[in-house]
């Protein structure tokens, strides 16, 4: 082995290949889009095929740009998107249903006698933003044939042959018996799924080989992505926290050597699975981050994202406004798949400028909630949080962070920690190394005191069960 891992990040809106040598240096780094759509409300799908070509597509543009072919290969995947294929040639049954897609809302409505049983075995709310709701509205819609998988079996059966899934990807799916890390016969009959069950694998292990990217090389570090940015971004210790800010944002903290539910509303999951060592963390979600400054610029609102920066600079308060970004139903801590994303407060006095200010105070805002229900859940507060994803680029976002939560904000060197944490897991499972671990970017520290954060977020929290309230009738 070469010690040259080719790092696949299959996201929601792109693909993300990062060419990585044993050092740490990014040989090449290649984005390629794929094209998300909504032809209903609540309804989000991406075609199947588009998710294999833009893996393709970037993963051999970042050999070609490197001239290196890699030792390893490792996929990090979208985690919840599920889609129906056939097991013979591989071809897609069905369009992928998105993570976000929430018409499996019916599954859940029917299924509300089994919820707290299902959250006991799996450490998930019942709820279609998990893979199980959508795997059994699809099949009530498709019927028998075929199996239905999340995303990253079926990438992985089409670059290696292997019908296969990584235990982090499977603990979120309200399949797997989060305690033994195993798939959970209860769950399965409880959804009524009789699909053909991927093999489960550690996220150390290679699972097979591919010569989709030149020559013959071991597939190793799969993982879902969340998980893979908290193992990227060091968080090895009980109580560390990452955030991540890309089409959503997703806050893990490392639980330690033992799962814990959540009385406070978060998800428990698998954080890695290796040889000798097993963790858990508990998760938080905002469904509509990044993808909502696509929304405010598709209409018209903003310009382009820089505008969160370089209007929400000029301006020293949102003069009253206030924005909620559930645009996609919200998660934890509130699980309310119908909920309206929203702005309040509008005046006359607000401009551009206030509005963009707002969005920022928003987003970090709901990322401060979940931060809450982690010190509630864990019994310590957050000493830092170590974030990284493309929006952690706003330097306005990251510091009104740092003022809601009180802590530091440590911004990761790179902003693509989930394919480093894919590569990283591929080189210890192919040449027993490790990355690494470079030092934060930069470290933000609060600027306001502590009863204006309290403030801030009473004010946001007033808008948001506005909001919630609104959303109901």
């Amino acid at each position: 082995m070469n010690g040259i891992v080719l790092a696949l990040d299959q996201g929601t809106s792109s693909t993300k290949a990062l060419l990585v040598d044993s050092g740490g240096t990014v040989l090449a780094e290649v984005d390629r889009p794929v094209s998300v759509v909504a032809p209903a409300p609540g309804a989000v799908e991406v075609d199947p095929m588009s998710l294999l070509t833009s893996v393709l597509e970037a993963g051999r543009e970042a050999v070609a740009r490197a001239g290196v072919r890699p030792g390893a290969v490792a996929l990090a995947n979208q985690g919840e998107t599920v889609l129906a294929w056939d097991r013979a040639d591989g071809r897609p049954l069905s369009p992928g249903i998105v993570w976000q897609d929430r018409r499996a809302a019916v599954v859940c409505d029917r299924m509300r006698e089994h919820a707290d049983r299902l959250a006991e075995i799996t450490g998930l709310p019942l709820d279609p933003y998990f893979s199980a709701p959508k795997m059994r509205w699809l099949r009530d819609r498709l019927g028998p044939g075929g199996v239905i998988t999340t995303t990253d079996t079926w990438l992985l059966y089409r670059l290696t042959g292997e019908f296969v899934t990584d235990v982090t990807t499977a603990s979120r799916g309200m399949l797997l018996d989060l305690d033994s890390a195993t798939w959970s016969e209860e769950a399965w009959e409880l959804f009524g799924l009789e699909e053909e069950r991927p093999r489960l694998a550690r996220n150390d292990e290679v699972i097979g080989a591919t010569g989709a990217f030149g020559g013959c090389v071991p597939v190793a570090g799969i993982v879902v992505d969340q998980q893979a940015a908290l193992w990227a971004q060091r968080c090895r210790e009980t109580g560390d926290a990452k955030c991540t800010y890309g089409t959503g944002a997703f806050l893990l903290a490392n639980t330690g050597d033992r799962p814990v539910r959540s009385g406070h509303g978060l998800t428990g999951s698998l954080a890695w699975d290796l040889a000798g060592e097993r963790r858990w963390c508990l998760d938080g979600q905002v469904y509509t981050v990044g993808q909502a400054l696509t929304w405010l610029t598709g209409v018209g609102l903003l310009d382009d994202p820089e505008d969160l920066d370089r209007l929400g600079t000029t301006v020293t308060d949102t003069a009253g406004v206030a924005f909620v970004p559930s645009l996609a139903g919200l998660a934890a801590p509130h699980w309310q798949p119908d909920a309206a994303g929203a702005f309040l407060g509008l005046n006359l006095a607000a401009t551009r400028a206030h509005l963009a200010r707002a969005v920022c105070m928003g987003i970090a805002a709901q990322v401060a909630d979940l931060a809450e229900a982690v010190v509630a859940d864990l019994g310590a507060p957050l000493t830092r949080l170590r974030v990284d994803g493309g929006l952690t680029r706003s330097r306005l976002l990251m510091q009104l962070q740092a003022d809601l939560l009180q802590t530091p904000v440590e911004v990761a060197h790179a902003p693509h920690a989930t394919a480093l944490g894919a590569a990283d897991l591929a080189l210890r499972a192919t040449a027993g190394r490790s990355l690494p671990e470079p030092p934060p970017a930069r470290v933000v520290e609060p600027a306001q005191d502590a009863a204006w954060a309290r403030e801030q977020q009473a004010r946001w929290r007033t808008a948001l069960d506005l909001t919630r309230r609104w959303s109901e009738t």
